[in-house]
């Protein structure tokens, strides 16, 4: 399996032909022979998605006494058993940079990368608030590093056609495409731009979406991972339910979202799922009762078909682990409560239903 990452001139030179021709009805194809075999054959994808992790502060203090596995130990076999592992990295990875004036800062050791590597994931979002908390040599440095463990990366880059470019990877013959956005930026110093480090930002619909149909049109499945909401609340804001809309009619195929470290619910759009926030994953203390409680997902993608699944999880000293039983029905209970025309068994199968609110 190979990933492709457009960048630099060849991903401004895609861009502006896929501009140019988004107007136009999309070619139709149809599977012949060996192609059409290995669409009857068609395997099951499987993509797990976790949460922000942040590999700072109290998290990486349990790193120093326990070693760089510590925070993955009792979730690391659902990640690796995925043929896509896709998490948010909240934390720039560098030992250059000033501090950022804001509240909160965050900065991870290079070697911490290695618990992330030897837990399976493969993508990480950096459209987030805290990737630039260093400035940009720290960015530069995050990309390096993240190159030297071939962990892929998306939302950011040195320049706006890398920040909005997708990672693609091929996985049991099909093209796999996940793209990064945030709605949660402190300024928009932080934007990429065209000659300019930083992050792929989604306060307006261009160029975002121009970059979306871009990342469809190369790819069989394309999933947009969000950072977006308002921390600690249960429901998406108008604006969110809205832009999720506009992604999955620009072609994605699911939605996963953060930032708000608490769970929100779900929904449906033309039976794509949309996931408003899994929740925190990889955590520093946090003295909120919601942003110890989290959920893995699991996207299932088989020919035309999309099915997911939830496992609520709880987050103890920087380490998340699968709740209990009555956690888990806890977790899936809230979650029907405040879901839109889905609904969430008992085995954490979430399911479209015609009730929406």
């Amino acid at each position: 399996m190979g990933i492709v990452r457009w960048s630099g001139a060849a991903a401004v030179a895609v861009a502006a032909l896929v501009l140019a021709v988004s107007s136009a009805s999309p070619p139709t194809i149809h599977a012949t022979g060996a192609d059409a075999k290995q669409e009857e054959t068609a395997e099951e994808i499987r993509i797990a998605f976790v949460g922000d992790i942040i590999l700072d502060k109290s998290v990486g203090v349990q790193i120093g006494r326990h070693g760089v596995d510590y925070p993955f130990q009792k979730t690391g076999e659902f990640l690796r058993q995925a043929d896509l592992a896709i998490a948010n990295l909240e934390t720039p990875v560098s030992t250059r940079g000033k501090p950022e004036k804001k509240e909160f800062t965050y900065r991870a050791q290079p070697s911490a990368l290695n618990g992330l590597k030897n837990a399976g994931i493969d993508v990480v979002n950096l459209a987030n608030n805290h990737t630039l908390d260093y400035g940009v040599d720290a960015l530069l440095d995050t990309f390096g590093h993240l190159d030297k463990q071939q962990i892929g990366y998306v939302g950011a880059g040195k320049n706006e056609a890398e920040a909005f470019a997708p990672q693609i990877q091929t996985i049991k013959g099909k093209r796999v495409a996940v793209i990064g956005l945030s709605h949660v930026l402190p300024n928009y110093r932080w934007y990429a731009g065209k000659n300019k480090p930083g992050l792929a930002h989604a306060y307006s619909y261009e160029p975002m979406l121009s970059y979306v149909k871009q990342a469809v049109a190369q790819s069989d499945i394309t999933i947009a991972v969000m950072h977006w909401n308002l921390e600690y609340k249960d429901t998406p804001e108008p604006y969110a339910r809205e832009l999720a809309k506009k992604l999955i009619d620009s072609g994605v195929d699911a939605i996963v979202g953060s930032h708000s470290h608490s769970v929100m619910g779900v929904e449906f759009y033309k039976q794509v799922p949309i996931y408003y926030s899994v929740g925190n994953f990889v955590f520093t203390t946090s003295y909120n009762s919601k942003g110890r409680e989290a959920m893995m997902v699991e996207l299932a993608f088989k020919e035309k078909e999309t099915s997911s699944r939830v496992i609520p999880v709880k987050i103890v000293n920087g380490q998340p682990a699968e709740q209990d039983s009555q956690g888990k029905q806890r977790m899936i209970d809230k979650l029907n409560r405040i879901s839109y025309g889905a609904s969430i068994e008992r085995d954490g199968q979430v399911r479209q239903t015609a009730k929406i609110r």
